[in-house]
C-alpha cells in the first residue's frame, strides 16, 4: 500500500460519518469536533478528488454519487478495521495474564496464594513463565514480571512488593544445639546456594561471612537449594517470603535473619496506563504481601 495515495484519515473519518449520520451538525457531535471543522475536511476532499461530493438540500445536505460511492467504500473499510480492533481487545481480554519471574518465587511464594486470587477473580487466567533471565517485557509479550533487586531496570514502571527479608534456615536435625544468631558456628555448617545469586554474596560480605572460605554446594536455581535444604543437606540464606510455609510447619527453623531495605521484590510493568486486569492482579499482590 502506498499511503501517498490516500487523503487525510482524519478527513476520511470525518467524511464517513458525515454520509452515515446524513449532516454536518451530526457528525461533529459524534466526533466531538466542531461544525466548521467537519465542513473542512469535507473541501480538502473535494479538492483531492477535483469533484463535489455533497450538495446542500434543503436545510441539509446530500451526497453526490461520488459521495454515495465514497461513503459505502469508508463505511466497508473503517468496519473491516474495527472489526479487527475487536477481535484483538477480545483475544487480550481472553488470554491469560502473562507474568514472568523466578522459579523459586513462582513455586514458594506465588503459588500457595494465587488460589485465592482465582476464587476472587475466576474471569481471570494466570499464566507463570518462571524464568531466571531478565526478559524485556514489551518483546516477550509479558503483562508483568515480579522480580528481585534493587528495582532499578531502565524502561519499565517499579512498584515495591516486598523488601528483602533474608534468613539463614536449616532443618531442626541439622541444626540441633547450633547458636542461633552466631554466624561463626553457622560458618561450620555445609551451605546451599544459588550460582550466580549477587545479593546472597553481598549479604555474606557484609555481615563479616566470606562465602570462599565456607564448605558451599552451588545448584543452578534456588528450587533445587530449597530441595536440598528442605532435605537437610545443608543451611542457605533465602529471602524470607519463600520459606514463609516452611517455617511456619517446623520443617525448617530460622537461625539468623535480617533486612535489607535496598533489595526486595518487585512489580514490573511496561511504562503506561495498566489494563483493568493487571491493575486487578497488581492490587490483590499488594494485599497479600
Amino acid at each position: 500500500m502506498d499511503w501517498r495515495d490516500i487523503p487525510s484519515l482524519a478527513a476520511l473519518r470525518a467524511f464517513e460519518a458525515m454520509g452515515r449520520l446524513g449532516g454536518f451538525s451530526a457528525a461533529a457531535r459524534e466526533l466531538n469536533v466542531t461544525h466548521a471543522a467537519i465542513a473542512q475536511h469535507v473541501r480538502g476532499l473535494e479538492s483531492e478528488f477535483g469533484q463535489e461530493l455533497v450538495f446542500r438540500q434543503g436545510p441539509g445536505m446530500a451526497l453526490t454519487d461520488a459521495g454515495l460511492r465514497l461513503t459505502v467504500a469508508l463505511s466497508e473499510g473503517f468496519g473491516v478495521i474495527a472489526s479487527g480492533v475487536r477481535d484483538l481487545r477480545d483475544d487480550a481480554d481472553s488470554r491469560p495474564l502473562q507474568v514472568t519471574l523466578t522459579p523459586s518465587f513462582a513455586e514458594n511464594w506465588l503459588m500457595p496464594r494465587l488460589g485465592k486470587f482465582w476464587a476472587a477473580h475466576p474471569d481471570i487466567p494466570v499464566a507463570l513463565v518462571p524464568s531466571q533471565e531478565v526478559t524485556d517485557l514489551r518483546r516477550d509479550g509479558f503483562d508483568l514480571g515480579l522480580r528481585f533487586g534493587a528495582g532499578d531496570w531502565p524502561g519499565t514502571e517499579v512498584q515495591m512488593l516486598a523488601p528483602a527479608h533474608f534468613v539463614i534456615v536449616g532443618t531442626p536435625d541439622l541444626v540441633r544445639g547450633v547458636p542461633r544468631d552466631d554466624l561463626q558456628a553457622l560458618a561450620s555448617l555445609p551451605w546451599m546456594k544459588e550460582a550466580g545469586w549477587r545479593e546472597q554474596e553481598l549479604w555474606a560480605s557484609e555481615v563479616g561471612l566470606d562465602m570462599s572460605q565456607l564448605d558451599v554446594t552451588e545448584f543452578p536455581i534456588n528450587t533445587m537449594v530449597l530441595s536440598a535444604v528442605r532435605a537437610g543437606l545443608g543451611v542457605a540464606l533465602q529471602g524470607r517470603a519463600l520459606v514463609e510455609n516452611d517455617l511456619a510447619s517446623g520443617a525448617l527453623v530460622a537461625l539468623h535473619e535480617t533486612h535489607n531495605t535496598d533489595l526486595g521484590y518487585h512489580i514490573v510493568t511496561r511504562p503506561g496506563a495498566m489494563t483493568g486486569r493487571v491493575k486487578t492482579f497488581v492490587s490483590w499482590l499488594k494485599s497479600v504481601a
